[in-house]
């Protein structure tokens, strides 16, 4: 939960940015927190929200989500929308695509439909604080018989800000997603940065579209690594900052706790009263490399990009990466690659021209990539299409809310993924 410090910087930040945001009961939380109820970002005002505690903390991801979605449709003069994860919100629109027939026949009745995840005495604990609203149910009836562009802003018209915890690095895909079809016209804040477990830093900056942290001094101890690294490594101090310059971060999170490296990398955009602050780049866990070739997070994402814009009516829903290395035998006898599992929109098959296409560009965008390519040091990329829904899946079994790795090293979640290939 976010220290008492970075809360109140939040608060302060939101309510000037946005005046009504800090309205009684007029915040709505999507996040799952399996076994314990954790803090929302507004903790020290609780009437802030409109969402009980006890549906985050259900054993089912989907369940949460589903319930907090429900309480949250109750509420039409709704001004914030707050998620854990930018993927938890994205997931639950999904949801509300597909069950909104359900979800307001539950609004009309008051009453909550028995689940798997939502245990009995947990939706008798719930249910006794819904009541029948009709005219509630009508509505999203309505608004969502009218499509889903824009839903988020007819179903909550008063709503200022959609404030999510973690916006950044992996989970960037899922807002771009959502500004462009259900959330369009809202501003996103994303007020903290979290690594290795600790707050670290506070946006103070809402209005931004690009988020900045403003790094606080005594929440950690902060060193930073040089990027690239040099041969002699030597961790420099939070005065010893260059702005414009990138940094590996390590960080101590209390003491007598261990040093960690992150492997998260940050830019000093700029100081404030002589702290710094920065912008997440890449999480050097994420990179890919097979023969040391290193491909980082965002731009093999651009890449992906890219080709899909060669793919006439196809939308990237998400995507996550696979060396061979984890594929063991099942990879068969050939040169260490890139297998990449995506779901799409709009394209049920892929041929062989339009897969190569990603491995294309990505020789064209790395030419050391290239390089061993030609030399068949690495072998050619696998594409392969998963069914709808896969990534929600996965994001369950994960088994907690973490932002989405873009590169699979795990073999029981490599089952998962390889069980919804499609083609």
């Amino acid at each position: 939960s976010p220290p008492p410090q970075g809360s109140l910087l939040y608060l302060d930040a939101l309510g000037a940015a946005f005046p009504r945001a800090l309205a009684r009961r007029g915040t709505a939380l999507l996040h799952w927190t399996p076994g314990c109820p954790r803090a929302p970002a507004g903790w020290p005002l609780p009437t802030l929200y409109c969402t009980p505690a006890p549906a985050g903390a259900l054993p089912s991801r989907a369940a949460a989500l589903r319930v907090q979605l429900l309480f949250a449709l109750r509420q039409r003069a709704l001004h914030v929308l707050e998620a854990g994860l930018a993927a938890e919100l994205h997931d639950a629109l999904v949801a509300l695509r597909t069950e909104w027939p359900q979800l307001a026949r539950e609004l009309a009745l008051g009453r909550l439909s028995p689940q798997p995840g939502l245990p009995e005495g947990v939706r008798d604990q719930l249910q006794a604080l819904l009541t029948p609203d009709a005219a509630r149910a009508a509505e999203l009836r309505a608004e969502c018989a009218r499509g889903f562009e824009g839903i988020v802003m007819r179903l909550w018209p008063q709503l200022e800000v959609v404030v999510v915890r973690t916006a950044h690095g992996a989970e960037r895909l899922y807002c771009d997603s959502l500004r462009q079809a259900d959330c369009q016209g809202l501003p996103f804040y994303c007020p903290f940065y979290q690594a290795a477990g600790a707050l670290l830093g506070v946006n103070l900056w809402p209005a931004e579209p690009a988020p900045r942290f403003l790094l606080c001094p005594d929440w950690a101890f902060y060193e930073f690594l040089s990027c690239p690294v040099n041969k002699e490594p030597r961790t420099v101090l939070l005065d010893e900052l260059w702005e414009g310059r990138e940094y590996g971060l390590v960080v101590t999170a209390q003491p007598g706790e261990y040093r960690c490296h992150t492997e998260e990398v940050l830019k000093v955009a700029s100081f404030h009263k002589q702290c710094p602050v920065v912008e997440p780049v890449r999480r050097e866990s994420q990179t890919l490399s097979v023969r040391g070739e290193s491909i980082p997070e965002e731009r093999f994402c651009q890449s992906l990009c890219r080709t899909l814009r060669m793919w006439p009516g196809a939308r990237l829903v998400d995507y996550i990466c696979v060396e061979s290395s984890l594929l063991g035998d099942s990879s068969g006898p050939c040169a260490p690659h890139y297998e990449v599992f995506v779901e799409l929109q709009g394209l049920r098959d892929l041929s062989e021209g339009q897969r190569y296409k990603l491995d294309q560009c990505l020789q064209e965008d790395f030419p050391i990539y290239k390089s061993f390519r030609f030399k068949g040091s690495i072998g050619p990329l696998r594409l392969h299409l998963v069914r709808p829904g896969t990534f929600t899946r996965l994001r369950e079994a994960l088994g907690s809310p973490m932002p989405m790795p873009r590169v699979l090293r795990e073999e029981q979640l490599l089952r998962l993924i390889q069980g919804s290939v499609v083609s």
